[in-house]
């Protein structure tokens, strides 16, 4: 699934539907990955509210989306902000991996170049 900037969604959570997302494209990706991924993504969104999305950029990189609905007054964008801050410090290798299984298996960049690329990335 690809939104409009040309990024890739991986998966998501929706608070308000209570429901969980994983693009079918990745089945590739190994079932203890995509476990974790569905953990942080609900998890999320039972502490914080809305929808939280992992999606790849067009370069590789992953990021995270997260929004809400404007009339939802629950929704902590402060704490939303220290927790996806969180996730990156704590989950810096699963990133680094999944990054680096975008650019090898979809964008099809040598194994060789997109490590270097990530190690030049993560200096």
């Amino acid at each position: 699934m690809k939104n409009s900037e040309n990024r890739v969604v991986l998966c998501g959570a929706n608070a308000y539907e209570k429901k969980y997302y994983f693009n079918e494209t990745f089945q590739g990706i190994p079932e203890s990955i995509k476990e974790e991924l569905h953990i942080i993504c609900v998890l999320f969104t039972e502490e914080v509210g809305g929808v939280f999305t992992i999606v790849f950029e067009e370069d590789g990189s992953v990021s995270f989306d997260t929004e809400a609905y404007e009339e939802d007054i629950l929704y902590d964008e402060i704490s939303s902000g220290l927790l996806v801050r969180e996730i990156r410090m704590r989950r810096q290798e699963l990133l680094e991996s999944l990054s680096l299984y975008y650019r090898v298996f979809q964008l099809h960049e040598p194994l060789e170049s997109a490590r270097k690329s990530q190690y030049t990335n993560d200096r």
